[in-house]
């Protein structure tokens, strides 16, 4: 089967299922850190194992170091523009209506699943496995988050059926950046490519280093790691195939 067909379905998976959780049964804290912590080893590996070298690779080290710091500005932005999810909490940083919380919340995740849809795009220019690893962490990473966005609606609501569409709505913009990325990535000079590719890199590292590593250790006892590092273990065996 065509491995596009997994790349899309592993990417619409990950709000979905998340949607399902949290109109259903909230797991507990500990499940939602280690969630986020595999998350962050397959996304900080992918980065410094797969795309900083890659784009290295086809360009400069101003080139990846300018493409790391644009791709993290980024996501510095929309943290402060739009409501930014806490999954120790499942709520919104500022706010006390909890169904007008939920649905910014649901609306800044769509903004935020653009750019991340765009980054598992990246296999255009590199390798389709890298595509698939992307597709896979930032699933995992969406999971947590699809709970946090359809719990509070449905609960302060009652609409079990409304809460699981429009949070697994925001599965749209993360096939909407694939595809636009796929497109744009074609169209693009080799020096934008590298541009384009660390950019990648560095919004991952920031949604890891800003969002999953800090969340996922607040109130546990630090175990959480070793789903950090079985995150890492993951990537350097896809790597290796």
């Amino acid at each position: 089967m065509d491995p596009l067909f997994w790349i899309v379905l592993i990417a619409f998976l990950g709000p979905v299922i998340g949607s399902a959780i949290g109109i259903i049964k909230m797991p507990s804290f500990g499940h939602i850190c280690n969630m986020l912590c595999f998350a962050a080893g397959v996304m900080l590996s992918i980065s410094f194992l797969e795309l900083i070298p890659e784009s290295l690779a086809i360009s400069s080290p101003l080139i990846s170091v300018l493409g790391v710091i644009l791709g993290s500005a980024v996501m510095y932005g929309l943290d402060r523009l739009i409501p930014h999810i806490h999954p120790r909490l499942c709520s919104q940083e500022q706010g006390c209506n909890l169904e007008r919380t939920s649905v910014y919340l649901i609306l800044g995740m769509f903004l935020h699943n653009f750019p991340e849809g765009m980054a598992i795009a990246t296999g255009v220019v590199t390798e389709t496995r890298v595509s698939l690893t992307v597709a896979i962490a930032i699933a995992i990473h969406n999971i947590p988050e699809g709970i946090c966005t359809s719990a509070p609606y449905y609960h302060s609501t009652g609409r079990r059926i409304r809460a699981f569409l429009l949070s697994s709505a925001t599965a749209i913009p993360v096939l909407l950046g694939y595809i636009s990325g796929r497109y744009i990535f074609q169209q693009l000079s080799p020096q934008m490519v590298a541009i384009m590719i660390s950019a990648t890199a560095g919004l991952m590292i920031y949604i890891t280093v800003d969002e999953l590593i800090p969340n996922s250790c607040v109130g546990t006892d630090h175990k959480t790691i070793f789903s950090l590092i079985l995150g890492v273990i993951l990537v350097i065996f896809l790597t290796a195939i």
